[in-house]
């Protein structure tokens, strides 16, 4: 009986679109690796890896390999929380806490710890951020109207939104809209001061 090929699961930090899977399962698939599967901030090959030559591929790319239990943890938190601000289907009206936990395997408690020593602000804030920066997005496209907006990513009303994009930009959503695409963030920065 053969025995099966191990398969090596590679954590990546900086991974927020469609376009970093295909980015990381290009170089990975130079680097002569077969690839199994490529998801925000996951990739898995087979076989054993050389590390090193992963960790430069995907620094040249603006990527970093991650070898720490927490840092993996941490940034399974914010590939969620990307994952779920950036879905098509409407936010609904759930609690984050629940929903991540569930996602995780882990129990809330430890997660908003973890990322709040490690990150500097709440899981709950970093959602919001997240939220927000979509928010700009779709301010910008000037496809949807302020209520779609605001049901699409889970505000309890238009006045919400509103109350929130003022008090964490500075700006009413009608100046942005105005000023265009100046003020928004990548979304693996959203964190950082503007």
């Amino acid at each position: 009986m053969k025995t099966p090929e191990k398969e090596t699961t590679l954590f990546i930090k900086n991974m927020v679109c469609p376009r970093c899977i295909k980015a990381v399962w290009e170089e990975l698939e130079q680097l002569n690796y077969e690839v199994i599967d490529v998801f925000l901030g996951v990739a898995r090959v087979k076989g054993l890896v050389n590390e090193g030559d992963i960790a430069q591929v995907l620094l040249a790319n603006g990527f970093e390999l991650l070898n720490d239990k927490d840092e993996k943890l941490i940034e399974r938190i914010k590939t969620n929380i990307i994952a779920l601000v950036q879905s098509k289907d409407p936010l609904i009206q759930q609690n984050l806490s629940v929903w991540l936990a569930k996602q995780l395997d882990t129990e809330y408690q430890h997660l908003s710890t973890l990322f709040s020593a490690v990150e500097g602000i709440t899981i709950e804030r970093y959602f919001i951020l997240q939220r927000l920066e979509k928010v700009k997005e779709l301010l910008v496209y000037n496809e949807l109207s302020l209520k779609e907006i605001a049901f699409q990513l889970g505000f309890s009303s238009i006045a919400h939104l509103s109350a929130q994009f003022k008090k964490m930009t500075g700006f009413t959503t009608t100046y942005f809209k105005e000023m265009g695409n100046s003020k928004r963030k990548s979304l693996d920065n959203v964190i950082q001061p503007s």
